[in-house]
């Protein structure tokens, strides 16, 4: 097995050469979203409620279009990510949008050394938590930047997703946080033939790990959902579900609605 101690410079690398591929993709629909449409899902929209006037901040925010969605909803924004090759694609976004965010490129468990302020919403979403080796030590910084009775607001995918090969079929990994996954691939979820190699360390963590790092440091958990289906279309061997005829509801074809997808957690500084 790899050392693990340079996961932090491999996924950095890793991440910056997505950017720019990601923001050119079908998959984060650019134009739509210059245009005015949210990149919010409805799981995540549900337990944030009214935000405006609301300080958020955003970790893990990319290239920043769920920042800059949450600041179209009137919230005051503060993204945070490891790439500083997608913090200057978001920071550029916001003057072109002519939207008021703040952006700022660090670790995130280094974050509280380079952000002073505190919020009353922190938020992150989607395929998230995997890049973190200790659990206790991120809930920790969650914690730290939660005004008294903030909320912590967080949807990504359930774990369980984690366990299979790409293709779904066959159970490849363990569910629960044994050692580092260390992987090489081409493409990305946003572009699969897109000409560019995903070296990255990643972790697996079961729900109990997540929120028993989350209730150690401080954290009531008021609401935790699961759901049978994925917002996105970022896995292989999918087909769309779609009860209501609103679209952009994704699950594994082969399992239909027997497996967990996603899920979410709102929880409250106490």
């Amino acid at each position: 097995m790899k050392d693990a101690s340079d996961y932090i410079k491999l996924n950095k690398a890793t991440w910056n050469d997505k950017v720019d591929v990601h923001m050119a993709s079908a998959f984060y629909d650019m134009e739509a979203f210059l245009q005015g449409k949210t990149t919010l899902n409805d799981i995540e929209l549900m337990l944030l409620g009214d935000i405006s006037g609301k300080k958020i901040l955003h970790l893990q925010c990319h290239f920043g279009q769920d920042s800059l969605s949450l600041a179209r909803m009137g919230a005051q924004v503060t993204g945070v990510d490891l790439s500083d090759k997608a913090i200057q694609r978001a920071q550029e976004l916001a003057e072109k949008l002519n939207l008021k965010a703040t952006f700022v490129c660090c670790d995130i468990y280094e974050a509280p050394t380079v952000i002073e302020e505190k919020f009353d919403i922190v938020f992150t979403s989607y395929g998230t938590i995997g890049w973190f080796p200790n659990l206790d030590q991120w809930a920790a910084v969650v914690a730290h930047f939660l005004k008294p009775n903030g909320q912590f607001v967080m949807a990504d995918f359930h774990p369980v997703v984690w366990m299979y090969d790409n293709d779904f079929k066959t159970v490849f990994y363990d569910y629960f946080n044994v050692a580092p996954i260390v992987e090489a691939e081409t493409g990305t979820y946003a572009d699969r033939e897109a000409p560019i190699e995903n070296k990255t360390i990643t972790w697996n963590h079961p729900i109990s790990e997540i929120l028993n790092a989350l209730i150690n440091s401080g954290l009531d958990i008021k609401r935790f959902n699961e759901y049978d289906y994925s917002p996105y279309n970022c896995f292989n061997q999918t087909e769309e579900f779609d009860p209501e005829g609103s679209g952009g509801k994704y699950r594994i074809q082969a399992f239909g609605n027997k497996i967990p997808m996603v899920y979410s957690i709102l929880a409250i500084k106490k």
